[in-house]
Order: C-alpha cells, then sequence, then structure tokens
C-alpha cells in the first residue's frame, strides 16, 4: 500500500491539532466528562465508515492523522475505546438496524461506556472453553439470565454496558451454543464487580460475576447460536488505526529511556548504546508494518504478527528503563518517606505493567499459534474435549 497524506489529510490534521490545543486541559483527570467533550464535538466514531450516529467519519489516512494527534497532545487515556473501536464496528457488521439506533448514539455522544466480558479463570486464552451460561426467562421468553464468571474486564468499574460471550446452546462444547449478549451493569445483586489489583498498585481490570443477570433477546448480536462468529470479527476491529497512536506513546516513553541514560551516564556503555538503537529501529520497523498492513485485507496473521512485535519490544523497554536507571529505579521517589503512600514514577510504572504485555490480548504463544496454523498451513494442534476423529494423525488436529 502506497501510503501517503495527501493536502486534504494535513487540513484536517491542522483542524484536530488545534481543537486538541484549546481542550487538553493538564491534569484533568475527569475521563467520562472527557468523553463527553469528545461525542460533542463529533470525535468518537471516526472509522465507522457510516454518519447519522452523531459521529463525523474520516478516511484511514485522517484516521491515521487523528490517532497520532491525540497521542502527542497528552490527553486522557481513553476510557471509550472498548465501545468505539470494538463494539461499534462489530454493530455496524452484525447488528440489526434496532440495535444500532439504540447503543450507537450514546456510544458516539460518551454517554453509555462499556467492558468485554470474553476472558473466564479457565477460559483465556482458549476463549472457546467458557462456561458462563445464559437461559431464557420471562413471561414470554423474552430475557436471558446470565451466570458465569469474567475476568480480566478492563474497566468494568466504570461501565455501564457488558458485552458478554455465553453459552446458550444447553450441552455445547467450544465454539458452538455460543451467544453474543449485551449485558446492563446495574443489576445491584445480579452482577458483582471485584477490581484486581496489580503490582502497579492500580485497579483497573476486574472479576465480573453474574448471578442471573438479565439480557433481553432483542439485544443478542448475530442471532442465537451466532455467537462465536461475532466475537471473532469482534477481535479482528481490536488492532487497527490505534497502533499508531500506540506507537506515538511508545515513540514518548523511549525518549525518556533515552534522556534517563544520558543523565545517569549509563549511555556511555556501547551494550547500553546497542539496545537504545535497537529499540529505535524495532520501533521503527513497527510502524512501517503497521502502515502496510492497515489497508491490507485477508492477512489472517497481520494482527498476531504486530501483536508478537509490540509485545516484546515494549517488554523489553521497560527492562531497559530500569537498567539505565541503575541501582536508584529500585527504590521509591527522592521525596518518599515510610510514612507516605508509595508511589511509582513513569519508568517503575513501565516496568511493571509491561510484563504483562506478552499475555494480555493474546498470549505470545497463542500469537504463534495462529501465524502458524493460519498463515503457514502446519498442522493444527489438538483442542481439550475435541473428539479424536476430528483430530489428526497421533493427535494432531
Amino acid at each position: 500500500m502506497d501510503f501517503g497524506f495527501g493536502f486534504d489529510d494535513e487540513v484536517f490534521r491542522t483542524e484536530v491539532r488545534e481543537w486538541l490545543g484549546a481542550h487538553v486541559v493538564e491534569g484533568a483527570h475527569d475521563r467520562r466528562m472527557w468523553e463527553r467533550t469528545l461525542g460533542k464535538a463529533g470525535w468518537v466514531g471516526l472509522g465507522w465508515g457510516e454518519a447519522g450516529y452523531g459521529n463525523r467519519t474520516a478516511t484511514l489516512t485522517q484516521q491515521v492523522a487523528w490517532a497520532e494527534e491525540y497521542a502527542r497532545s497528552g490527553a486522557p487515556t481513553r476510557s471509550g475505546h472498548i465501545g468505539e473501536n470494538l463494539l461499534g464496528p462489530t454493530l455496524l457488521a452484525h447488528g440489526t438496524p434496532a440495535q444500532k439506533a439504540r447503543f450507537l448514539p450514546p456510544i458516539a455522544a460518551g454517554d453509555e461506556m462499556w467492558c468485554q466480558g470474553y476472558s473466564e479463570p479457565d477460559a483465556g486464552s482458549d476463549l472457546a472453553g467458557i462456561r458462563t451460561a445464559a437461559v431464557r426467562d420471562g413471561d414470554d421468553g423474552d430475557v436471558y439470565r446470565v451466570t458465569g464468571q469474567k475476568i480480566w474486564t478492563s474497566l468494568a468499574h466504570e461501565a455501564d454496558w457488558c458485552f458478554v460471550l455465553a453459552r446458550t446452546g444447553v450441552g455445547s462444547v467450544r465454539h458452538h451454543g455460543l451467544s453474543f449478549l449485551l449485558v446492563p451493569m446495574d443489576q445491584p445483586g445480579r452482577i458483582e464487580v471485584r477490581p484486581i489489583r496489580q503490582m502497579t498498585g492500580t485497579s483497573d481490570f476486574n472479576e465480573v460475576f453474574f448471578d442471573g443477570a438479565h439480557a433481553r433477546v432483542e439485544h443478542v448480536v448475530g442471532g442465537e447460536g451466532g455467537g462465536w462468529r461475532v466475537a471473532m470479527s469482534l477481535l479482528g476491529f481490536e488492532r487497527g488505526v490505534s497502533t499508531l497512536a500506540q506507537q506515538i506513546g511508545f515513540a514518548e516513553e523511549l525518549g525518556r529511556v533515552l534522556r534517563a541514560a544520558v543523565d545517569s551516564g549509563a549511555v556511555r556503555d556501547p551494550l547500553v548504546r546497542e539496545r537504545l538503537v535497537r529499540q529505535w529501529a524495532e520501533l521503527r520497523v513497527m510502524r512501517w508494518n503497521a502502515l502496510r498492513t492497515l489497508g491490507s485485507s485477508g492477512d489472517a496473521g497481520a494482527p498476531s504478527v504486530a501483536k508478537l512485535l509490540w509485545g516484546g519490544w515494549h517488554q523489553r523497554l521497560g527492562e531497559l528503563a530500569m537498567l539505565v536507571r541503575g541501582a536508584e529505579a529500585g527504590v521509591g521517589p527522592s521525596d518518599w518517606t515510610p510514612s507516605s503512600p508509595y508511589e511509582l514514577d513513569a519508568a517503575q510504572q513501565l516496568f511493571l505493567f509491561s510484563r504483562a504485555d506478552t499475555i494480555y490480548g493474546g498470549s505470545d504463544q497463542i500469537q504463534r499459534t495462529v501465524i502458524a496454523e493460519r498463515v503457514l498451513g502446519l498442522p493444527r494442534e489438538p483442542r481439550a474435549n475435541e473428539p479424536k476423529e476430528r483430530q489428526g494423525p497421533e493427535g494432531v488436529g
């Protein structure tokens, strides 16, 4: 793909930069209010491809310009990402007209926040092994009662709704009998959210327990039993233009590590210099790979390749951030005292959080399996509970 920015793209970029410059307030942390500010200006849903829900639309290159300028502006971390970039495109692809009319305008306005109910304690990377069940109930069978547990649910403590992959087919196994349900989170006594405290001290992830929670039949996306197809479609939207914005953030982190290396004198070590140069070069390769794959279609391995590249890269950057700081990296801020709360600085946050980069969003092991099977055509690994007649010689699928 010949990926370049034209005159219209640069005009759009200028508009974005000026708007962000006028609205980003340093130190402002009310993320829900910020989502509404974005929504009021039409900046939510640029990549939907359809207008009419209170959103603007933008070309692919303009979406890249928006993502890059947003990352450079120092604007707050988006809390509407899951609704805008995951559920929104999924509804446009699989939702009914009524579902689109009900759910897309509040997402575009920043009024309703979403979380994703996929992973379970015994079904993380192996998503087809989920056990959360949904059974028809109500006078006319117009609702499902959802029972089960989800885990690592990002922003569930802030969300108004959750899209839940649940088993509606009694006795079904693996990817059969699953449905994609839209479940309201405001159901006291039926939904419990328990934050998971991370090594960084923050709690953006949660356990979510469903105890007969209600989901309306008309809020099933893709029809009963069509959940696996919808869920896989959604995962295809998970990595796209936002990857480029992520790389802008990576570049800023790399710049801070480089400055720390200069300040500490670690940059005089030839091995440290080599690692810094390698991090820079690999980041450039990731950008070119992302630009190349944005305009391609049918490349089943592209998202997995991208995840493998940035997960390991970011984890190595966290390790390098500690290395260049030396012994100082292992202690708290200079003004920290035993009586004050322990607070991590940016480099320490980077190191600790990046330990999970090769696990969340699809572990490295899973990404390599996807590349091996779907791109290279290697024999499929046997799945748990799969009938032997569906496996190849010696249990290989």
